[in-house]
């Protein structure tokens, strides 16, 4: 389980073993989890994260969305 990078109590993360999907992020805060789809950014899943965390989540994916994207390919390739 690949690391991303941790802000604001936040873990971005990738399971190394999806890379036949389309490029996506996991985080996950306090007992929380989410899935973000990247091209485009797009909400796919959610289970017990606060409507706010999901709002900072997100936006913590667009700030990083390069850095991210990066991370992927040297996990899954491009």
């Amino acid at each position: 389980m690949p690391e991303v990078f941790r802000e604001l109590g936040f873990v971005f993360f990738f399971y190394s073993n999806e890379g036949q999907e389309p490029m996506h992020v996991h985080v996950r805060k306090t007992g929380g989890f989410a899935k973000f789809w990247l091209e485009p950014v797009e909400l796919d899943f959610v289970q017990g994260m606060k409507v706010q965390d999901i709002k900072i989540a997100e936006e913590l994916v667009y700030t990083h969305l390069e850095f991210i994207k990066s991370k992927w390919n040297e996990v899954h390739g491009s």
